[in-house]
């Protein structure tokens, strides 16, 4: 946090709507990033991001003054993210993609990364989203995940070997 991080922390433990903006603007479009990336649904996200923004206020009383905001609003948003995915309406509500013949997408056919991806298990993805395309320092990336700096590399480690097998192209001889 900032300088003035533990004073506007302390108003927006009071109640005060314009202090919490003011905590959470500088981490909003990082949150939003992983949202989309975890969802791959602008509204899913921004509603992961809004339900956050809102539980983060109801918990602000467990941040630290001198602990830095970002990890901890990520794990707020990454867990939004994961009980999206668990509902029963998010299978419900997915739909195949569409080619502009109107005709139905192999999925086997496409082999890209954001396919790739969107097979991932959140547990894979949630690590590679962070370090790879959230760009965040291993440290950062622990505090998010809950864990230590070695069990943190573990698990990006593990989620490449994950995401290795939806890459591979198989060639014909």
């Amino acid at each position: 946090m900032s300088d003035d991080g533990p004073r506007l922390l302390e108003r927006a433990k009071a109640g005060d709507g314009q202090a919490l903006e003011e905590l959470l603007t500088p981490v909003l479009e990082v949150a939003f990033r992983l949202a989309m990336t975890m969802l791959n649904d602008r509204e899913a996200a921004e509603d992961a991001v809004q339900d956050a923004a809102f539980k983060a206020w109801r918990k602000l009383d467990r941040v630290r003054p001198d602990a830095p905001l970002r990890p901890w609003f990520l794990a707020i948003v990454a867990n939004e993210c994961r009980s999206a995915r668990r509902g029963r309406w998010w299978k419900v509500l997915r739909f195949p993609e569409v080619r502009s013949t109107g005709t139905m997408v192999n999925l086997e056919e496409r082999i890209d990364l954001a396919t790739a991806l969107e097979r991932l298990a959140p547990k894979h993805l949630l690590p590679l989203s962070l370090y790879y395309h959230l760009d965040l320092p291993i440290e950062e990336v622990a505090r998010v995940l809950d864990c230590s700096e070695g069990a943190a590399r573990v698990r990006i480690h593990r989620a490449l070997a994950a995401l290795r097998p939806a890459m591979a192209i198989e060639v014909d001889g």
